[in-house]
């Protein structure tokens, strides 16, 4: 099924993009708990308002003893483009994590783009902010972006707030893009990223989710996006 404009008239009137995106986030946590590890959980989230959320996030629950499946057989391709991101010069992003059963600690995270996220600088500071936060730890992070009414680039502001010198070049602003990173939780860590171009009318990808050394996820965008259409009844 090809991507939708959810923020443009009609669907923007008949399927409000804030519930399309409660059901994207249900159905790629569904997806992602059909083939992950059991000693892995994801758990969608969501929130109105001036609090930044995760929309979907992978939880380990006990330490790995031997993974097996056919989600654990498959590779992703080589990075886009990698480089080293120097973490002693960054602001701390704090994000608690509990390696205990009681309080699991967060491994992965998705977020989509909500027109929040765009609307002023702030908000763009934040949203990439947070996500520098995720990267600092080592979570691994995918961020997607299908917001059609404001065409601000986080992904670019991210890498500027991470200051790679020199960066990859920017997406176009009227691109709509996902994006997979990769790194480690130490001062000096190569970042690496898998960047997707979206478009209307088009599928979208599939891109890496890694929730370890050597542990890539794949996410499957178009077939959780096709079965969140199905369940809100867009042809």
């Amino acid at each position: 099924m090809p991507l939708h404009d959810h923020f443009s008239l009609p669907l923007s009137a008949s399927r409000p993009w804030e519930g399309f995106y409660s059901a994207w986030t249900t159905v790629i946590a569904q997806e992602l708990n059909r083939i992950l590890p059991a000693e892995y959980v994801a758990i969608p989230q969501s929130s109105r308002g001036s609090m930044v959320e995760i929309d979907a996030i992978a939880l380990e629950l006990s330490p790995a003893s031997g993974t097996s499946g056919s989600a654990l057989t498959w590779s992703p391709s080589q990075p886009e483009w990698s480089g080293t991101v120097d973490w002693s010069a960054r602001d701390l992003f704090e994000i608690r994590i509990f390696e205990n059963n009681d309080n699991p600690r967060v491994v992965g995270a998705i977020e989509l783009i909500s027109p929040a996220n765009k609307d002023r600088p702030s908000s763009r500071q934040a949203f990439a902010g947070k996500c520098a936060g995720y990267l600092r730890l080592g979570i691994g992070l995918i961020i997607v972006d299908v917001v059609t009414s404001r065409l601000q680039d986080l992904h670019h502001q991210l890498l500027e707030l991470l200051e790679l010198d020199p960066p990859p070049e920017p997406i176009l602003e009227s691109t709509l893009y996902a994006v997979a990173y990769r790194t480690e939780s130490r001062e000096k860590a190569r970042l690496e990223l898998w960047r997707k171009s979206l478009a209307i009318a088009s599928p979208l990808p599939t891109l890496p989710l890694w929730l370890a050394t050597g542990l890539a996820i794949p996410v499957d965008l178009e077939v959780s996006y096709q079965a969140s259409c199905r369940m809100l009844r867009i042809s």
